[in-house]
């Protein structure tokens, strides 16, 4: 894994999505979440506050879409279809991104990785943000 982890390059899989991400807490803020939507998707973020991404390259590629409430918008290459990042319903001044997007980092780098309960988002309940659970990384030797 890289040494620092605050400002990264990224990409999407076929390259013609290319980026700059400074992230707000290094990798500390990796997790997934269990809504309809990321439970398909099976990413493991990180997170960077607003202006903290630059597209170096492919603006034109990215395409994004957005769902249930509209709020939260989520960004792929139109090309090979990897996501690489999305502007958070929970907190607008945010953005969730892909570590597998970024060099030198693979979501099997982490051991563990903190599942946000997003079937019972904070925005629908009124109530804090609470974690439904774990996913584990355990390599075979």
């Amino acid at each position: 894994m890289v040494e620092d982890t605050h400002i990264l390059n990224g990409k999407c899989h076929c390259g013609a999505i290319r980026f700059e991400v400074t992230l707000s807490d290094g990798l500390r803020s990796a997790r997934r979440c269990n809504c309809s939507y990321c439970r398909m998707r099976g990413a493991v973020v990180v997170s960077a506050e607003m202006g903290g991404i630059a597209i170096l390259q492919g603006k034109e590629m990215l395409s994004s879409y957005r769902f249930n409430t509209g709020t939260a918008q989520h960004f792929f290459c139109s090309r090979c279809g990897i996501y690489t990042h999305h502007q958070r319903r929970s907190n607008q001044n945010q953005y969730g991104v892909n570590v597998a997007c970024l060099e030198g980092i693979s979501p099997f780098d982490f051991t563990e990785v903190p599942v946000m309960d997003g079937v019972n988002h904070t925005r629908d309940t009124g109530k804090p943000e609470r974690q439904a659970g774990t996913l584990r990384f355990i390599a075979e030797e």
